[in-house]
């Protein structure tokens, strides 16, 4: 800031400090017709207070003379400059510029005035301005080094505006650690480090943003470009740092439209719809032309109605009409991740309800993926994922949701879905009868005399070996299945998920001929009789 932290008078040594200019000027002298001397006196007087409370850094009391030097000789050039660059000390950039360009326009060789006017430009965010009044410092003295490095500076913010604002109107946002950011950002750095004039396409979001934070740090007052680094974080999905963006605007400028309509947008990506819709329509009420925040609230306003559809539907069992008003809320605005999860995961319900359990999962999936903290959305698809049988899948699903929210009701259903798990791994001896789970004991007895003859050894005695092999194999398994499942004891501790064998049943020690001749009731009295090709019966001695 060395523009805006010197002064342009010679101080006296009782006054001087090491924010005061070492190169000061004379104040511009005024002839008797335009103030007279005693008026003269006073002024230089005021000025001369404001510089020493300058020196000590009390802008404000700085402020308060230097402007009593104007007022008792407004015409003075150096009175304007020496308030401007106080008004810059306290950010007041706004303010410090309309003094600035008073000065030089009472004195267009006043150096310190284009500096200054350049600097406060450069601070709002008016590279192209600024340009210019340094390049006019280094008409009147091309030396100054000052004036090239600020000058430097303007055309570094040029060129990063230029590349943010082109990517920005294309609307090229990757995801934020995606290798394209990561290439964008090498290149960036490589153009500041050796300022390359060659411009690229394909930034992304990240990109801008970075590309934001650089200008700001020559023009930290701009509030352009603060909305536009603020836009891309909400894009992003960095929503309070975009919000604390927007409120520090609006801390300033209550009415700043743009500044309404991030704060209303990070609310919208963040299924706060309604608050959204203020916040677009207060921005629509300072400035009716606001093209996007017209699209935004339009979108926000058609989104919640279709979600609200949906819902009623659902709750009145219209689950085909839910499915339709849920698919038509998805098209509406892809890029409002939090509220097309809560969408996917609302059509996931409908698909579950309607026993699409595929299509149910591959909704939560898509759910998950805008939002992986979305718990509903682990939750109905672990449920599904029970449905289906697909344990593995299902113990991982609630193994995350407990470890997010460790309450019973999440615990008990991960015990539950580890249970049957570890019982899908044992042999499946409902599925080995062909039964239900429910089934009852008849159930079960008609069950096992269909599988134990269907399987039965010497029904397949003249087939070859390997089949041979493998009805034995049935067999015994169907064997092993009656014994258990029609034992209640036995069956109780089965559906248990209980091990079996540790309980002392070795189910290798099954002889399955025994239980078929237990079952159909006396030593040796049951054969096979062929009754021509591929048909057998059986008989009782």
């Amino acid at each position: 800031m060395a523009a805006g932290g010197e002064c342009d008078v010679i101080m006296t040594p009782a006054a001087a400090a090491p924010m005061v200019a070492s190169h000061p000027e004379a104040p511009a002298m005024l002839s008797d017709d335009d103030e007279d001397t005693g008026t003269r006196r006073e002024a230089e007087s005021f000025k001369e207070q404001g510089n020493a409370f300058y020196a000590k850094k009390d802008y404000n009391e700085a402020f308060n003379y230097y402007t009593k030097a104007i007022d008792a000789c407004p015409s003075n050039a150096s009175y304007y400059g020496n308030r401007a660059a106080t008004l810059m000390m306290i950010g007041k950039f706004r303010e410090a510029l309309g003094d600035a360009q008073q000065s030089v326009r009472m004195d267009d060789s006043f150096v310190r005035g284009h500096l200054r006017e350049g600097k406060c430009h450069l601070s709002l965010g008016n590279a192209m301005a600024a340009s210019r009044c340094f390049q006019r410092v280094l008409e009147l003295d091309h030396k100054n080094t000052q004036a090239q490095q600020e000058l430097n500076n303007a055309r570094t913010v040029l060129e990063y505006e230029k590349i943010a604002e082109t990517d920005f109107e294309k609307r090229d946002f990757r995801k934020e650690n995606s290798p394209e950011s990561g290439l964008c950002l090498y290149r960036l750095y490589a153009w500041s480090s050796h300022l390359a004039s060659s411009l690229w396409t394909g930034l992304s979001a990240r990109c801008v943003v970075f590309c934001m934070d650089r200008a700001l740090e020559f023009a930290p007052a701009c509030h352009r470009f603060k909305i536009l680094k603020a836009e891309c974080l909400a894009l992003l999905g960095r929503y309070p740092e975009a919000q604390s963006v927007a409120s520090d605007i609006l801390r300033i400028d209550s009415t700043n439209a743009d500044a309404l309509y991030v704060r209303g947008l990070c609310l919208y990506y963040e299924d706060c719809i309604e608050k959204a819709v203020q916040f677009f329509i207060q921005a629509l009420k300072m400035a009716p032309d606001h093209d996007k925040a017209c699209l935004a609230c339009r979108n926000a306003k058609a989104l919640k109605a279709k979600k609200d559809d949906g819902n009623k539907a659902f709750k009145e069992g219209n689950y085909k009409l839910a499915f339709d008003l849920y698919t038509e809320a998805l098209a509406i605005d892809p890029n409002n991740r939090k509220t097309n999860a809560k969408l996917y995961c609302n059509r996931g319900t409908v698909n579950a309800k309607l026993r699409k359990l595929d299509e149910a999962i591959e909704d939560c999936t898509s759910a998950i993926k805008l939002d992986d903290t979305y718990i509903k959305a682990y939750l109905r698809r672990a449920q599904c994922y029970m449905d289906t049988e697909q344990y593995e899948d299902a113990v991982r699903d609630y193994e995350k949701v407990y470890q997010t929210e460790k309450t019973k009701e999440h615990k008990q259903l991960l015990k539950n879905a580890q249970l049957e798990l570890k019982k899908s791994k044992r042999k499946d001896y409902y599925k080995i009868l062909g039964v239900d789970k429910n089934a009852s004991e008849d159930e079960i007895k008609k069950a096992y005399r269909k599988r134990a003859l269907m399987h039965h050894p010497d029904r397949h005695s003249g087939a070859s070996a390997e089949v041979q092999k493998e009805e034995e194999k049935k067999f015994k398994e169907v064997g092993e299945a009656f014994t258990i499942l029609s034992d209640p004891k036995k069956k109780a501790r089965y559906d248990s998920g209980q091990d079996l064998e540790e309980d002392g049943m070795n189910m290798g020690d099954f002889d399955a001929n025994n239980i078929f001749k237990a079952f159909f009731g006396g030593p040796g009295g049951f054969s096979f009789e062929a009754s021509g090709p591929g048909n057998f019966f059986f008989q009782f001695g």
